[in-house]
């Protein structure tokens, strides 16, 4: 039977979906080499860390130029290792962004230390410098610096922030591994760096993550950390007890990267290049195609080249009869799977029941008013290099329809 249904009309309201299937936020580009590489670590009947883990900390350390990379279990680790080997501890405060993941303000719980917000750049949603010098106290001990999508940071000015107040600076790079700033890769301008392998990043191990330093020190720290304190070598035990001996020297944690993770992380870097292509092209196509309708797409400095996790546009609520709690679901009816990126961190519960006044800021006057602004006109395209030129197309294609039809004076 034919279908007679307005196609300008959105499917909430009884118009024709763009898809019939649901298109999702996020897929893991996997292919032969990735299959082969699990098979190989299976095959050899060693599971626990070993040869394939080095293999991928080397092919991360060589594409950062940095002489030090720690695979971890997940990005959550990576950030509480990163935390605790800059020496972060209780009473500590760390700066940090309130649109970032979550894991970055419960990496300073862990250790008893205190998440201070400072404000975004409109523009780029990721630190101002100004806003975290106005955050400043004698109890800062590090700044944590998230690359928002993948958008690099003004990292030149936050360096020298850190340098000249003597804080660490760790790098974010959870959804930027690739991108570069004055053609230096992101994560390698920090004091430390933290990465996230999940299925919705750059590359994946399925879960995972890591954490690069120039510093050997630094270094030594993180693994004795990530190992459960364990120091399994002659040269650093105590007790020279005999060749069967180990030794805990720290309270750690078993935050160890497997085998598998280490082989298909190895067979993913080794098609960063061509990843990181795909997703810039994408980012193109969205950029060209999105221009007229009524949202903002975020700025990209000339310094930055971002690696684009997702892509994030602003809606124009001025412009639009209806909020995004209408637009969003409107989206996923169309079969388009969004997000939104992020809720201000400290909004959160958590943050309301930890009970300290320089974390909770319930009832208090809002510690990031541009964050918060800028929070509900915030909505996640869906943008990885197993998506087509089809796929994107019925992207674009939703976005439109539903725009258009909720676009004031239409």
């Amino acid at each position: 039977m034919r279908d007679n249904r307005d196609p300008n009309l959105p499917a909430r309201r009884g118009g024709k979906p763009v898809r019939q299937s649901r298109l999702p936020f996020s897929r893991p580009s996997l292919g032969p080499a990735e299959e082969e590489a699990v098979l190989g670590a299976l095959r050899s009947g060693r599971l626990v860390e070993g040869e394939r883990v080095r293999a991928c900390e080397e092919a991360l350390a060589q594409f950062l130029g940095v002489p030090h990379v720690v695979m971890v279990s997940s990005a959550a680790a990576a950030l509480h290792a990163a935390l605790y080997a800059v020496g972060v501890s209780r009473g500590d405060e760390v700066i940090i962004s309130p649109l970032a993941p979550a894991e970055v303000g419960s990496a300073v719980l862990y250790l008893g230390a205190r998440p201070i917000f400072a404000d975004v750049d409109p523009f780029t949603l990721t630190l101002d410098p100004e806003e975290v010098r106005r955050n400043l106290t004698p109890g800062t001990r590090a700044l944590v610096v998230t690359h928002y999508a993948g958008l690099p940071a003004k990292l030149e000015e936050l360096g020298a922030l850190a340098a000249e107040k003597g804080l660490a600076l760790i790098e974010d790079v959870t959804c930027a591994l690739g991108a570069t700033y004055q053609g230096h890769p992101v994560g390698s301008w920090g004091q430390l760096a933290v990465f996230s392998f999940s299925p919705e990043a750059v590359i994946t191990t399925g879960t995972g993550g890591a954490v690069a330093t120039r510093d050997l020190e630094t270094y030594q720290w993180i693994k004795l950390f990530t190992s459960m304190g364990t120091v399994g070598s002659f040269d650093g035990w105590v007790h020279k007890e005999g060749p069967w001996h180990f030794e805990i020297q720290e309270i750690g944690f078993d935050y160890r990267a497997n085998e598998l993770q280490g082989a298909l992380g190895e067979a993913q870097l080794r098609r960063l290049p061509e990843l990181l292509d795909r997703r810039r092209k994408l980012a193109e196509r969205y950029r060209e195609a999105l221009d007229g309708l009524p949202l903002q797409q975020l700025l990209v400095s000339p310094e930055a080249c971002p690696s684009w996790c997702f892509y994030p546009v602003r809606l124009e609520l001025e412009a639009l009869e209806v909020g995004r709690e209408e637009i969003y679901p409107a989206l996923w009816a169309e079969g388009i799977e969004v997000g939104v990126h992020y809720y201000p961190m400290y909004q959160h519960p958590l943050y309301g029941w930890v009970g300290d006044p320089n974390v909770c800021t319930l009832g208090q006057a809002p510690p990031c008013p541009k964050a918060e602004s800028i929070y509900p006109e915030l909505l996640s395209l869906p943008l990885y290099p197993a998506m087509s030129e089809s796929e994107q197309g019925e992207v674009i294609a939703a976005l439109r329809k539903v725009l258009n039809y909720y676009r004031k004076g239409s």
